[in-house]
């Protein structure tokens, strides 16, 4: 591609251009953007390229060589990479009239890189830096084989589709308003998926012995400097002057409920504790890094962190990796597993890194679960198995954590009286499943393209009543709606049927109640669901209870009818 943008544009400097998941781009300084018929026709370019079947020739030059080389040929990003490379020597490739840095290895030839789309262009700054130059960033894709190469693009044009940004404005979902950035302001459709989910946490974690606490937002920096958090993530924070203190807004729950376990004199026998706190915190993101839902500055975990003995340890990191599967099972999502270990700046002695460390890994095996190692990418505090999940199009997204902590109850000297009556500290595990409510419900938006599956749906059925004369008997059917707890919707307006069928699947409601005079004689209703399926005339009383059914156990196909 940068041969071809070369070729095209011989004023164009060259930047850097790495291989990324699914893909690759390269930078490029350039006084325009690039318009769409710019990248059709770099793309026709690079398969001239590919027909020339140029040989890919290796060459190593002293570093300072290189530096002359590319210097001399006006490219000052190489130069600057060449400056920064702590190396005595470095490789350059060509192909035809075109040299590049790079580490390589290459293909044999041009010839064997045949299958391949440009996909976009934009802006970004040189080494991602505002203060640096804008530099014209090209998107591109290769894979082996012309199947795979359309099945990825598919992929790309689906997700375009699931946008959670695009789905939130279509659906009602949200808004985000200027006045406080990266904070999402939840309308009501998005706010009823917001207590679904924390239902569902409530019910799920009642059932495991869990007790919920709530702890300040707003907490004097005393705290953030016991924790450790002010030296290792105070630049994150928002800070708040009162009274000549400071304070700061939690961007983590677990300094916090420390306090709640220094409340009470704690026995053995009373460990494992297990907390739950679905707080809100919040971070100081840069307001270039912001994201619709998945990456906010106000945000709520679904937070919990457990206090208990070092010989509990192996039985709760086994309950904790239980909890996941259950848990993500219920949305139809695959998790994997990746440990992290000790980052280079970190707390604690090597002793307690090991025992965590190794706690961590002896539970994954011990549950017979594959597991990727991540070195240095554990907290400050702790290792932690990070969890990864698939969604419907196979897109990967980390979300939960299970992290092992013994830095925590030495900084806040937490005890425990055990059973030969000496103190002992407890070990803390922090865990998040869904990670934040606003990042999960924005990839449950795009897993299920905005169609939640009934119990989640803001708008469970709606009653649509063919005609003027029959809006009695659908005030009725709505009326059973709201006493069977269905989240229905009555809509009578004076407009066409299908105008109004088909609204209804565009907002995606699971079923549609269409009410007319052999309905309303008969006591029963003509079921849609929103995938355009008639199921005909169906007793009332049998959609509720199909309803009711669907509901409660959570079910996450349309069963209504079907039986």
């Amino acid at each position: 591609m940068a041969q071809a943008v070369k070729r095209l544009f011989p004023g164009v400097k060259v930047a850097i251009g790495p291989a990324i998941e699914d893909g690759f781009y390269y930078d490029f300084a350039k006084a325009e953007p690039f318009a769409p018929e710019d990248l059709a026709k770099i793309e026709a370019a690079m398969r001239d390229i590919v027909s020339a079947d140029y040989p890919f020739e290796r060459q190593e030059l002293p570093r300072e060589q290189a530096i002359a080389f590319f210097r001399e040929r006006g490219e000052p990003y190489k130069v600057e990479i060449l400056e920064g490379l702590d190396a005595p020597r470095v490789s350059l490739y060509r192909q035809g009239d075109f040299i590049d840095l790079c580490r390589g290895p290459h293909v044999p030839s041009t010839g064997h890189v045949k299958y391949f789309k440009l996909l976009s262009s934009s802006g970004a700054y040189w080494r991602g830096d505002e203060r640096n130059p804008m530099l014209q960033r090209i998107y591109g894709t290769a894979w082996p084989t012309q199947e795979e190469l359309e099945k990825h693009v598919w992929r790309l044009e689906e997700a375009k589709k699931r946008d959670h940004r695009k789905l939130g404005r279509e659906l009602d979902l949200y808004v985000f308003h200027d006045v406080s950035p990266g904070a999402p302001v939840w309308l009501p459709h998005g706010w009823t998926l917001v207590r679904e989910l924390e239902r569902f946490v409530r019910e799920v974690l009642d059932a495991r012995g869990y007790q919920e606490i709530s702890t300040p937002i707003l907490v004097n920096k005393r705290l953030w400097e016991q924790s450790g958090h002010w030296e290792h993530f105070r630049e994150n924070m928002f800070l708040v002057e009162s009274e000549e203190q400071t304070f700061g807004l939690k961007p983590m729950n677990c300094p916090e409920s420390t306090l709640v376990y220094r409340h009470a004199l704690r026995s053995y026998r009373d460990l494992p504790l297990r907390f739950s706190d679905m707080g809100r915190l919040h971070r100081n993101e840069r307001s270039g890094t912001l994201t619709g839902l998945f990456r906010v500055r106000q945000f709520t975990q679904d937070d919990a962190h457990i206090y208990c003995r070092l010989d509990q340890l192996q039985d709760e990191i086994t309950s904790l990796l239980e909890l996941v599967r259950e848990w993500y099972k219920t949305f139809d999502l695959q998790p994997s597993f990746k440990l992290a270990t000790r980052p280079a700046k970190r707390l604690g002695t090597e002793a307690q890194w090991d025992a965590a460390e190794a706690a961590l890994h002896q539970a994954l095996k011990a549950n017979g679960l594959a597991y990727q190692l991540d070195p240095g990418e554990g907290t400050f505090y702790g290792p932690k198995i990070d969890v990864d999940i698939q969604d419907a199009l196979g897109r990967r997204w980390q979300v939960a954590t299970i992290q092992v902590d013994f830095q925590q109850p030495d900084r806040f000297a937490l005890e425990y009286i055990d059973a030969d009556g000496q103190a002992k500290r407890p070990v803390m595990v922090h865990r998040a499943i869904f990670g934040s409510f606003e990042r999960f419900v924005g990839i449950l938006t795009e897993h299920y393209a905005g169609a939640f599956p009934t119990w989640l749906a803001p708008v469970q059925a709606r009653v649509l009543p063919v005609s003027e004369k029959h809006q009695e008997y659908g005030r009725a059917v709505y009326a059973k709606l709201r006493d069977a707890r269905v989240r229905g919707e009555l809509d009578d307006r004076n407009e066409k049927l299908g105008y109004r069928i088909r609204e209804a699947q565009l907002k995606k409601v699971p079923y549609m109640l269409v009410v007319g005079e052999r309905e309303s004689q008969n006591g029963t209703v003509s079921l849609r669901h929103r995938t355009g399926e008639d199921r005909g005339a169906i007793p009332l009383d049998r959609v509720l209870a199909d309803l009711a059914r669907e509901i409660a156990t959570r079910a996450s196909g349309l069963t209504v009818g079907r039986s």
